[in-house]
């Protein structure tokens, strides 16, 4: 099983595709990034809509709140962590993982810090955890202790591929605030458990986004083949996104014939 999504289900610039609303979104995609949880939870009569808008098959990912992993630096999580469940649980069994996305500012000092929120976490649940700090990816000590603690609690390391945005010299005012705001760290690609999440961000160029893609091409059918990949499609501007999973879908069937063909845009051939 392999699911495929993108960060957010709706967009102003989706809609000359038939995506206006998450139901529509869910037609084409069966997973998304829950980032909307990052910011503020969702009123519970939203959550039980999000669930009326999907089916059994459907998968969330959503981030724990910044009021966790920010501000709060993984200490006193308690109380937000409770109301994070319980706000969530009309959507329990479409969780695809609950995901902690850290600040570059938490750094190897600030492990113990992690692992006890990690261990304190229901085990109902899968999880993924995002490092941005700079010696998690110095293949150091520091780096091995990392991993070791995912590994030891069956927790994912979300894997982001930036290299387009970085490696692509700016054409436009989006791709030039991507090169300012996500971070530039090596994707290592390596499991810590067994549904591996990537976040690939395209850029302007959609032969330079396929052509940076390729070894995902070798190295998701490997993981697809035991593990369940979880991968979303970035762009710089979000409105392109759609764009690039709809070049990259017949890529992947090639390689994971399980996914099936894209199921297509309305008036496929006027959109682009």
């Amino acid at each position: 099983m392999m699911y495929i999504g993108l960060p957010q289900w709706q967009h102003s610039g989706w809609s000359k595709l038939g995506m206006r609303t998450l139901a529509d979104y869910a037609r084409y995609f069966n997973c998304v990034e829950g980032n909307t949880t990052l910011y503020a939870l969702p009123a519970l009569d939203r959550v039980y809509d999000w669930r009326a808008m999907t089916t059994e098959g459907f998968r969330f990912c959503f981030k724990f709140p910044a009021t966790i992993s920010h501000q709060g630096g993984l200490r006193d999580f308690q109380q937000p962590l409770a109301q994070f469940y319980q706000t969530l649980e009309p959507l329990a069994d479409r969780i695809g993982q609950y995901w902690l996305q850290l600040p570059a500012t938490f750094g190897p000092r600030d492990l113990p810090a992690l692992w006890t929120f990690l261990d304190a976490l229901s085990p109902a649940f899968s999880y993924g955890v995002e490092v941005r700090h700079e010696q998690f990816f110095a293949k150091g000590e520091d780096e091995l202790a990392l991993n070791r603690g995912l590994r030891e609690r069956g927790v994912n390391r979300v894997i982001l591929d930036s290299r387009p945005v970085h490696l692509s010299r700016a054409s436009s005012p989006a791709l030039l605030a991507a090169q300012r705001q996500k971070p530039k760290v090596p994707p290592h690609a390596l499991l810590t458990a067994h549904r591996p999440l990537i976040r690939y961000i395209g850029n302007d160029d959609i032969n330079d986004s396929l052509r940076l893609f390729q070894p995902w091409l070798d190295k998701l059918p490997q993981w697809q083949a035991h593990q369940t990949p979880f991968l979303f499609i970035h762009t710089p501007d979000i409105a392109q996104a759609p764009r690039l999973a709809q070049h990259l879908w017949p890529l992947l069937e090639a390689r994971i014939p399980a996914i099936g063909p894209f199921p297509g845009w309305p008036q496929q051939d006027t959109l682009f």
